[in-house]
């Protein structure tokens, strides 16, 4: 193959689908096996509230007579009730293969050279370690986001099939993917569906409920909304909700899921960041891979026959696990 440049057109699908996640209230002595815990007296959706403050102006470089007046917001809010004391999310997770088959592609020798690649790290590695992964960041409640901070206890329930497992997520760490010894074998057979899912021409179905001990009356966190160029006196907070109920933007679930990444770094203790072309973490303004370690560098290199360590394997892999459109566009060619 003597052009190994990006194709203009290239693009794959992502293979983790994710569901949005609904939020709901109830009691922690209500959880009971995953047959029963549907039952509507037991988990009442969780209402959005407007809230209307009369803050404080506290932003580095306020104007003197904005330190005087008040700071009015207006915004969403949501809380369990006053009687529930633990939040439930559920969300549903299929895991499509086929993963060498790019959704576009205009160049059909690149598209060959993909697939080449993606099949020999299939007969290599099984996926074996991106299933561990992504299985951890299910098992350790990482979707959860800030409603596992402060959590006296979180219980995660996953159904497949005929298939029922239960875990502690403070079993599991964040940021260390291995699991602890399971007598039970649960995690070992999580990893091994999505093995399957990842490996096969099919797919697999992943019911998932987590169960967070926040305490009577608590905040819970919704996704909130990105809503451009709001007029002044407007609601400025807009948290996300389906059919009235608190919910969490499948992206977001979809972000955790992915935050595998720990191999920008040679530090083996690094913490995990999500799968990015250039490993960007915006809440932070950093991008950990901009310098020869980013997803177009390493794939090129893979095309041409070079050898590339596992890791950075398992990084490409899990790049397009995600699926993006990964074209180059006439300004970049050179």
């Amino acid at each position: 193959m003597t052009d190994l440049k990006l194709p203009p057109v290239l693009a794959f699908s992502r293979k983790l689908e994710v569901s949005d996640a609904l939020m709901t209230s109830g009691l922690w002595t209500d959880i009971d096996e995953i047959d029963k815990i549907d039952k509507i007296d037991k988990w009442q959706p969780i209402a959005l509230h407007e809230k209307r403050n009369r803050a404080t102006h506290s932003q580095c470089g306020a104007k003197d007579d904005d330190k005087r007046k008040p700071n009015l917001s207006w915004g969403d809010g949501a809380t369990l009730p006053h009687d529930a004391d633990t939040l439930r999310i559920k969300f549903t997770l299929k895991v499509l293969g086929r993963l060498e088959e790019p959704t576009a592609c205009d160049i059909p020798s690149f598209e060959e050279k993909i697939i080449e690649i993606v099949k020999a790290y299939r007969a290599e590695h099984q996926f074996k370690e991106l299933a561990t992964r992504y299985a951890s960041n299910i098992v350790n409640g990482r979707f959860l986001w800030r409603n596992r901070v402060g959590a006296e206890s979180v219980i995660i329930q996953v159904k497949h099939r005929e298939q029922f497992w239960q875990f502690d997520a403070y079993d599991y760490k964040l940021d260390q993917f291995t699991a602890p010894n399971d007598q039970n074998h649960s995690f070992v057979q999580l990893v091994s569906v999505i093995q399957n899912g990842l490996q096969g021409d099919g797919f697999e179905y992943l019911e998932i409920t987590a169960f967070s001990k926040l305490g009577f009356g608590q905040h819970v966190f919704p996704s909130q909304e990105m809503v451009l160029n709001i007029p002044k006196g407007e609601k400025t907070k807009i948290l996300f909700k389906l059919n009235d109920c608190a919910a969490i933007h499948s992206e977001k679930i979809g972000n955790a899921l992915r935050t595998i990444d720990t191999w920008y770094a040679e530090d083996s203790n690094t913490r995990a960041i999500a799968i990015e072309p250039y490993g960007s973490v915006t809440s932070r303004g950093e991008a950990h891979r901009i310098s020869k370690n980013d997803f177009y560098t390493l794939l090129q290199e893979w095309l041409k026959n070079k050898v590339i360590p596992d890791i950075q394997q398992h990084y490409v892999i899990a790049t397009l696990i995600r699926g993006g459109v990964f074209g180059q566009s006439g300004k970049d060619k050179e």
